[in-house]
């Protein structure tokens, strides 16, 4: 954790038992900690998009397996071939073997750039659900402050969690949802 984020934290958490301290004499504050990690892993919207991303990039992710499949082959035969080889052939052979590993390496490469932007694409888009639900389910529960990251301890009594998932379940099967 960063030393900025470090006395963020801190900072939210006295602000949080001076403002508790302060309404209890005039009202009750109602407070709620809401784990994103686990909405992240166990909503719908969450399932569906990595699926979606899985269908998406399989085709991508057969074909570099098969090219690696096809340079180990090569590599093999290469081996077997080695000793009735001669000197120029066993050059033009290592040297095809280095093109094609180099160009092994960089669909691989395109391959992983690829999908890691897609993913954090779809993260952007469900983090953006995420938060909408928690502010609907805030809202509508009556909480004066929802807190998440950072949070050295949260009892169940102020885990909204589970709450919310049920939310994102519910609008993830409602007409136009997820």
């Amino acid at each position: 954790m960063s030393r900025t984020s470090a006395m963020t934290s801190k900072l939210l958490i006295f602000l949080i038992f001076i403002m508790a301290a302060g309404a209890a004499s005039a009202q009750q504050l109602k407070i709620g900690f809401v784990n994103v990690g686990r909405l992240i892993s166990e909503s719908p919207q969450a399932t569906v998009a990595m699926e979606a991303l899985q269908e998406e990039f399989a085709p991508r992710q057969r074909e570099v397996v098969a090219l690696q499949a096809e340079l180990k082959e090569k590599q093999d035969q290469i081996q077997r071939d080695l000793d009735v080889m001669g000197a120029e052939e066993r050059r033009n052979a290592e040297g095809e073997l280095r093109r094609d590993e180099r160009e092994l390496n960089r669909q691989q490469q395109e391959f992983t750039e690829d999908i890691n932007l897609r993913r954090n694409e779809a993260l952007r888009k469900l983090q953006g659900e995420l938060l909408r639900e928690v502010q609907t389910y805030a809202a509508q529960a009556g909480f004066d402050l929802v807190v998440s990251d950072g949070v050295l301890y949260a009892s169940e009594a102020i885990d909204i969690t589970e709450q919310v998932l049920e939310g994102l379940k519910t609008s993830f099967g409602a007409p136009g949802g997820g």
